[in-house]
């Protein structure tokens, strides 16, 4: 079992910043930090309506940053195109409604099947390695495979919002889709919501092998510091695993 990375969302320092206006605090010097802080790669979503990570931030973290570089996007022709042009180390689709917060939910793969296989093959066509966000199960990681996706990343959401049995049952959901992967030859990420409380479970899943969390340590950020709230990230995530 190798070393668990942790990929670091900064789109919510691009939240505060543009609830104000202005260029700060700039997401571009959040995603310089990132590896001094103890994380391994940068997520940024942009999303259609551009709330928070805009066309600019993204150029400029690709175009600056030395850490590989994970473009959460729609499955859309205007994202598509701009994965194509900046050409990511990684692009991971996600479901997207323009009246939701956050995402709720995993990509509904099976439905589209068809249509996730023609813009994973463009996109690898692309140079990019195309992940797709997908709720934990093992219908869905089987359709990820046939769509010949290399990557999945198993929503997390509705473990870390549940507590007592229905937070056992949905970690359970989340191992099985996990050991899904590891017999289908996929790799397999994990993210959303998690937090101090709830990280060392998932990370202790062997067959994940990349965290990807946001909206929490920035939040956190504002009381650790951007470097002592990943810090803390990455040493759970980092016991967990030896304890495993």
């Amino acid at each position: 079992m190798g070393k668990l990375r942790l990929g670091i969302n900064v789109d919510h320092v691009a939240t505060v910043r543009n609830a104000r206006g202005g260029d700060n605090p700039c997401p571009v010097r959040a995603a310089l930090m990132v590896r001094e802080a103890g994380g391994d790669g940068i997520t940024a979503h942009l999303r259609e309506d551009r709330r928070h990570i805009r066309d600019r931030d993204v150029e400029r973290i690709s175009a600056e940053c030395d850490l590989p570089l994970n473009f959460e996007m729609a499955a859309t022709r205007e994202m598509i195109d701009i994965a194509r042009r900046i050409r990511p180390h990684a692009t991971c689709i996600v479901p997207e409604r323009r009246e939701e917060r956050t995402t709720e939910h995993g990509l509904d793969v099976v439905r589209l099947e068809a249509e996730l296989k023609d813009i994973t093959a463009e996109l690898a066509d692309a140079g990019c390695r195309v992940s797709l966000f997908i709720d934990p199960s093992v219908a869905a990681v089987e359709a990820a495979a046939r769509i010949g996706a290399p990557v999945v990343e198993l929503h997390t959401g509705t473990y870390c919002e549940a507590d007592g049995e229905t937070r056992e049952t949905e970690l359970a959901r989340i191992i099985e889709a996990a050991r899904a992967c590891g017999e289908t030859g996929i790799e397999c990420h994990a993210g959303h919501g998690l937090d101090y409380a709830t990280v060392k479970p998932i990370a202790a899943i062997p067959e994940i092998m990349e965290l990807n969390i946001g909206h929490f340590l920035i939040g956190e950020a504002i009381f650790r510091g951007f470097t002592g709230a990943v810090g803390e990230m990455r040493r759970l995530m980092d016991e967990a695993r030896a304890d495993a």
